[in-house]
C-alpha cells in the first residue's frame, strides 16, 4: 500500500526565539565536491542544496526554522553532544553522551574518486551505539525550492520518495520509517555495537532509487575516508599549526566543484554579517579574486591538481570579450556561476525570515555587474605562480594574459567599487590600483622568465605610472599612512596587501607607519576591521564585524616586518576564534561569534598563507 501526503511551504513549526537557531559556529561541513551540507552539533542537517552548491535548498532551517526544512537525527533522551572530524577527512562525527549510553552519527557524502560525473548525489547518516544503549529519533522534512515548492511523499516496501516538480529524493533506512504528513519519521533503539543507516539520494532520470544496507554504508564510509586521506597526503606542509592548516585545506577542497574546477566563496547564502541587518549575500559562486587566492594557497601546500582544475574552468567557461564588445566592467566579470554562467540575478526570498530574523534572504548576487579592477592582479598573480610551481602556462593562456594586461594598462585609473564591493558609489581605491600594478608586474616577470612576447615598454610605463600614483595620492601626510582611496584620510585593511604583493618593502618607513596606524585604529585583540563605515559610507545600513581575512593579512604583514612576537601572538589569538572544528565564517562579531557565510574560503586561504610564512620565518 502506498502512503502519500502533500505539503506546501510552512507546514511545520518550531519553538520561539533564539532557541530555534543554533549559533552559526555550532556546525560542521560535509560535501562531495558538488554540493555541501551543514550539520549542527544537535545532529540536524539544516542546510543542504541539491544537486549542486547553487541549487535551491532542500534543507534550509538555518534560514527559517519553520519553513526551511531539515533532517533531524539525535538521541531521544537528554544528552550532551560533541563534534569532530574523523582524522584527516571531511567525515563528520557528532557524539551523544547520555545516562545509559554513548552514540554517534557519522555524516558524509560519498566520494571514491576524482570523477567529474555530476548526476548522482548521496547523503549518508550512519548511527552507531558505542556504549550501553540509546534510543534515537529521526525526522526528515525536506522543503524544496527554498521552502516554496510543494511536494508529495510516498513509501511502499522500501524507500520513501519525496517528489517535487523540480527534484525527487529517496530516503532508504535500515530501521523502520513512517510517513507523517509531509515528513518521514523514525524511532529506534540501538544497543552497544549496533548501527543504523539513513541514506538520502537524488533520483529521477537515469538515477533510480537504491537501498543502502549496513554493509554498503560501511564500504562507502571506508572509501570516502580513503579518498580524503589520499588527497591530504599530497600536502608538503610540515610546520607548526599543521592541524589547522590541513583543516583549512580540506575545507577549501570541499568548496571546489569537481565537474568544472570552479571554486566557490562559501557554501551558504544570507547568513548575516549583523543580526537583524541587511548585509546578507549569496556566496555560492566563483569570485575570480577568491578563487585565484585559493589557487595560491593550494599551490603553497603542494596541491597542483586544484590549480590545474581551476585553469580548466577558466579555459572552458570564462571567455574574454573582445575589446569592442567588452562590458563596462571589463573583459572579465568579478564572478561567475559554477558552470561559468554570466547572469546571477539577485532576488529576495520574502517567505523566509532569515537566520534569527535577519531578512532579507537573497539568492543571486548583483555585485556581478560591478567593476572591481583588483581581480586582474589576483588572477595574473595566480597564473604566474601556477607557471612557477605547477605547470608552464600554455601559449593560449599567455595570449589571454597579454590581452588582460593590455586592458589594465588602458583602464587602471578608473574609479571602481573595490574589493569590498561597496554599494555607495565608485572611488579611486588604493587596493584596486595596487592589484593593477600586480597584474602588470607579474606578467612582465613571466614574459621575461619564459621569453614570451610582450609589449614591455607600454606595460612598464603603466606599471611605473601606477606606482607613482599610489605613492603620491595614496599616502596621507595627515594620517601618516597609506589610505583607502586617493587623496583621502580613511584607513583600510586592504592596504595590508602592499608588502604581501611585493609593492613596498615590509620595512619601508612609510609602510611601518601605516602598520602602526592600522594597529591603532582597526585592530582589536588581533581582530581587524576592514574600515570604518561611518568615515567611509558604503551604501549599506548597519555595522561591520571584523574581517578574518584581514586579521590573517595583519599576521603576515607583522611577520614580514620582523615583528615576530606580535605576529605569533596575533595568530594564536586568531586560532581561538575558530569554531570547535577549526572553521571560520567571513567575520567575527563583538563577542567572538561567527558572522556571515560559513565557512568562507577567503578566511581559510589567508590562514594557510599566514601560517606558512610565519612558520618559515620562525625557522
Amino acid at each position: 500500500m502506498t502512503i502519500e501526503a502533500k505539503v506546501t511551504a510552512g507546514a511545520f513549526s518550531g519553538g520561539a526565539g533564539a532557541t530555534r537557531y543554533l549559533p552559526v559556529a555550532d556546525h560542521g561541513l560535509i560535501g562531495d565536491l558538488r554540493s555541501a551540507a551543514l550539520v549542527g552539533t544537535n545532529g540536524t542537517v539544516d542546510w543542504y542544496c541539491c544537486p549542486r552548491f547553487d541549487a535551491p535548498s532542500v534543507f534550509a532551517s538555518i534560514l527559517d526554522a519553520d519553513r526551511g526544512g531539515s533532517f533531524e537525527l539525535a538521541a531521544d533522551v537528554p544528552a550532551r553532544t560533541k563534534q569532530f572530524y574523523f582524522p584527516d577527512t571531511n567525515v563528520l562525527i557528532t557524539r551523544f553522551f547520555a545516562e545509559d549510553g554513548v552514540g554517534e552519527i557519522q555524516d558524509f557524502m560519498p566520494i571514491a574518486d576524482d570523477s567529474r560525473e555530476a548526476d548522482r548525489h548521496r547523503l549518508i547518516r550512519r548511527v552507531v551505539c558505542v556504549r550501553g544503549s540509546l534510543p534515537f529519533r529521526a525526522r526528515v522534512a525536506p522543503r524544496f525550492e527554498y521552502g516554496a515548492q510543494p511536494h508529495t511523499v510516498h513509501a511502499q516496501h522500501g524507500p520513501a520518495v519525496f517528489e517535487s516538480p523540480s527534484l525527487s529524493l529517496a530516503l532508504t533506512s535500515s530501521v523502520p520509517i513512517e510517513v507523517a504528513g509531509p515528513d518521514v519519521r523514525s524511532l529506534f533503539k540501538l544497543h552497544e555495537g549496533e548501527s543504523a543507516v539513513f541514506a538520502l539520494d537524488r533520483v529521477g532520470g537515469d538515477v533510480a532509487p537504491r537501498f543502502c544496507p549496513l554493509s554498503e554504508a560501511e564500504q562507502q564510509f571506508n572509501a570516502t575516508v580513503g579518498y580524503w586521506r589520499r588527497w591530504l597526503s599530497q600536502s608538503r606542509y610540515r610546520g607548526r599549526w599543521r592541524e589547522m592548516v590541513h583543516r583549512s585545506a580540506l575545507t577549501l577542497k570541499l568548496l571546489t566543484y569537481a565537474p568544472t574546477g570552479a571554486i566557490i566563496a562559501a557554501p551558504t547564502t544570507s547568513l548575516p554579517e549583523q543580526i537583524g541587518g541587511e548585509r546578507n549575500w549569496d556566496y555560492r559562486y566563483v569570485w575570480i579574486r577568491d578563487a585565484a587566492f585559493c589557487v595560491y594557497a593550494m599551490l603553497r601546500l603542494g596541491f597542483t591538481d586544484e590549480a590545474e582544475a581551476f585553469m580548466g574552468f577558466l579555459s572552458e567557461h570564462v571567455h574574454l570579450q573582445a575589446p569592442e564588445a567588452a562590458r563596462p566592467t571589463g573583459p572579465l566579470q568579478i564572478m561567475y556561476g559554477i558552470d561559468g554562467r554570466h547572469e546571477l540575478p539577485e532576488r529576495e526570498l520574502s517567505h523566509l525570515e532569515g537566520y534569527l530574523g535577519s531578512a532579507p534572504v537573497r539568492v543571486g548576487n548583483n555585485a556581478v555587474n560591478q567593476l572591481q579592477l583588483d581581480i586582474y592582479g589576483a588572477l595574473v598573480d595566480s597564473l604566474y605562480l601556477y607557471d612557477k610551481w605547477g605547470q608552464p602556462i600554455s601559449s593560449a593562456h599567455w595570449d589571454d594574459i597579454s590581452e588582460l594586461v593590455d586592458w589594465v594598462c588602458a583602464h587602471w585609473d578608473q574609479p571602481d567599487e573595490g574589493i569590498w564591493e561597496t554599494r555607495g558609489g565608485r572611488k579611486n581605491f588604493l587596493y584596486s590600483r595596487l592589484m593593477c600594478w600586480v597584474a602588470i608586474e607579474r606578467a612582465m616577470r613571466l614574459a621575461q622568465h619564459r621569453g614570451l612576447p610582450a609589449d614591455t615598454v607600454r606595460w612598464g610605463q603603466a606599471r611605473d605610472a601606477i606606482y607613482r600614483r599610489i605613492m603620491r595620492h595614496g599616502w596621507s601626510a595627515e594620517r601618516h599612512a597609506f589610505v583607502q582611496y586617493e587623496d583621502g584620510h580613511v584607513l583600510d585593511a586592504s592596504v595590508l596587501m602592499m608588502p604581501l604583493a611585493k609593492f613596498i618593502s615590509p620595512t619601508d618607513p612609510k609602510w611601518l607607519a601605516t602598520l602602526d596606524a592600522l594597529g591603532e585604529d582597526l585592530v582589536s585583540d588581533s581582530l581587524v576591521y576592514r574600515y570604518d563605515p561611518q568615515a567611509s559610507p558604503d551604501g549599506l545600513r548597519g555595522e561591520d564585524g571584523t574581517f578574518s581575512i584581514c586579521s590573517f593579512w595583519y599576521v603576515e604583514a607583522l611577520t614580514r616586518a620582523g615583528r615576530l612576537d606580535e605576529a605569533r601572538l596575533a595568530f594564536e589569538k586568531m586560532l581561538t576564534y575558530a569554531n570547535h572544528l577549526g572553521l571560520y565564517a567571513e567575520e567575527i562579531g563583538h563577542t567572538g561569534e561567527q558572522r556571515g557565510n560559513f565557512p568562507q574560503a577567503f578566511t581559510h586561504l589567508a590562514l594557510i598563507s599566514a601560517a606558512f610564512n610565519l612558520d618559515r620565518t620562525l625557522g
